[in-house]
């Protein structure tokens, strides 16, 4: 299959820690299914890393499909983009991957019909998180 989105997204973890600490915002909650935060563990540090490397992925996933869907109108507005319809998943070997969701899933579907078309990179160095998105179709 030709390869139809890219999306990169960097994501400095001082900063995203300092959204995180504003537990009244409901962040977190609004943006990361359970699944996705029981693995962050109780120590804030090692949480925001971890939860930074997701939400770079989501992000790079949201660039990936907008950048397949060049020279046409978003498939979801911006207000119906649930972030939690993007679910990072370890496949049981530590390796990333996403699982799609609600309207996200039915929206994706006409560019990448199987998980196996979306390819996801996460890492970390330093203070930074960074994943990468590749959409087949």
């Amino acid at each position: 299959m030709p390869i139809v989105g890219v999306g990169l997204d960097v994501v400095d973890v001082a900063g995203f820690a300092e959204q995180l600490a504003d537990e009244a915002s409901g962040f977190a909650a609004a943006t990361f299914r359970p699944a996705e935060r029981r693995n962050e563990g109780t120590d804030r540090e090692r949480q925001a890393r971890h939860l930074a490397g997701r939400f770079a992925a989501k992000e790079a996933f949201v660039k990936a499909w907008s950048s397949a869907r060049r020279g046409r109108p978003p498939a979801l507005a911006s207000d119906a983009l649930d972030l939690r319809d993007i679910e990072v998943v370890d496949d049981g070997f530590g390796r990333p991957g996403l699982k799609l969701h609600g309207a996200v899933r039915r929206a994706v579907a006409e560019l990448a019909p199987s998980p196996e078309a979306i390819h996801l990179s996460v890492s970390h160095d330093g203070g930074t998180a960074a994943a990468v998105v590749v959409l087949e179709g």
